[in-house]
């Protein structure tokens, strides 16, 4: 059995829309170590269509390094019901029943999903989270599309792990607390 696993970058405000207009100050070497860890541990990718559409414009075109290379050649699945076709190689779309396919895919494997707030709102709903990396910035946007839900529903997370990296974001490792 595998476990499904949501990494994201957010602000102090919950915000994780364009990371790369804010992260920029905080991001170190330690940073990009912490992120190879957690990719390294997964076997595919789950992105939403928005995060898919960025990912496949900018990475395809990318190799050298462990990031690159493993986003390019991991399969990738997105959750759409626009799209009608994937070009990023070892892409597949998943349209129907979203949260049996990825609960189905759960079992099979490690699935790791990288950024996306309106996939990760579906899937929490649906208690598909088995652990939570969340790479706080120090700094308050105050607008911009939220990572974790804001509809009143309650989800209660303990902290297994938590780092201060140099350049100063926090990296927190949570997980579903037993109900």
């Amino acid at each position: 059995m595998g476990k499904l696993t949501v990494t994201a970058f957010t602000t102090l405000d919950n915000v994780a829309e364009e990371p790369q207009l804010w992260t920029g100050p905080f991001f170190s070497d330690a940073t990009a170590a912490f992120n190879e860890q957690v990719l390294a541990a997964a076997d595919s990718m789950l992105l939403g269509r928005v995060t898919y559409d960025g990912f496949a414009a900018s990475w395809p075109s990318r190799s050298g390094d462990f990031t690159a290379d493993k986003f390019n050649a991991m399969p990738k699945y997105v959750a759409s019901t626009t799209m009608d076709h994937a070009d990023w190689n070892n892409s597949t779309i998943i349209a129907g029943d979203i949260p049996g396919r990825v609960r189905a895919l759960r079992e099979q494997e490690n699935v790791i999903v990288w950024g996306s707030p309106t996939l990760v709102k579906t899937l929490m709903k649906e208690s598909l989270v088995d652990e939570y990396i969340l790479l706080v910035s120090p700094i308050v946007l105050g607008h911009g599309k939220k990572m974790l839900p804001e509809d009143g529903t309650r989800h209660t997370l303990h902290i297994v792990e938590l780092e201060l990296l140099e350049g100063g974001m926090l990296a927190l490792r949570m997980a579903p607390a037993a109900v």
